[in-house]
Parts: C-alpha cells; structure tokens; sequence
C-alpha cells in the first residue's frame, strides 16, 4: 500500500468508527484534522482500502455504502427502526455450512451476511410502549 497521511487518517478513521460509517461520514470526520481533503479524495482512498481488503464495503440496501475496520468474519445486523449496523459475531448466527458447501464441491472464499430486524434498545423501547 502507497503511504499518505490522509490515507492513514481515512484508515484511522474507520478503523475507530465502530458505525460502519458512511464515505460522508468518513468526509467529515477526517476534514475536522485535515482541512484540505477533498470529498473524492476520501472516495477514491476508501475504494482503494476495500479493493486491497484493508476494511470492508457494506450494502445494506439504503442506497449508500458503508464501511467497516474490522475485516475479521463476522455479519451485521440492521435494525429497520433506528437504522444502526450492528456487528455480530460469528458463534451467533451461523453453523458450519462451510462443510456442506464443500462436500458439493465449492469453494467459499468470503461470506457476507446480514440480518434485518429490531435491535435489543428499539425492541425495548416497543415493549415500553
């Protein structure tokens, strides 16, 4: 990877942004300590990080695409009534169907996977009501 300080700050920033921020919401942060980064600038560093596998683009159908620093195999959880990405950790949501799909001769290089639903404080929230 190419060093540039606003790269290593674009990296920092997601790394440290446990929101699955948004390219917007990289923009901003990293703006606040380097004033003259430009919005393509972050585009361009941010796609250059995913394609080298450094973080990991998320989509999840709200027609922007988010980010996220932690690239270790786990899934994100959405909730429709706040909207927040959550992470969810392997043991939680998934057996070994990685022996299934072998045994029928694929061969599983990454799996995305999210569930949509109501996270434990909006549920809460609802019971309340």
């Amino acid at each position: 990877m190419n060093y540039s300080r606003q790269r290593e700050l674009i990296l920092k920033t997601v790394k440290e942004n446990k929101i699955h921020p948004t390219a917007q919401d990289i923009y901003e942060l990293v703006k606040e300590k380097s004033p003259n980064i430009s919005l393509g600038t972050v585009y361009r560093d941010l796609n250059f990080l995913a394609e080298a596998g450094i973080i990991r683009k998320i989509d999840i159908g709200d027609k922007q695409i988010h980010f996220d620093g932690d690239i270790s195999e786990h899934c994100h959880f959405v909730c429709l009534d706040c909207g927040k990405i959550h992470d969810i950790e392997r043991k939680d949501y998934c057996h070994d169907e990685n022996k299934n799909l072998i045994a029928k001769g694929f061969i599983p290089l990454r799996k995305d996977v999210i569930i949509y639903g109501q996270c434990p404080v909006c549920n809460k929230k609802e019971r309340e009501n």
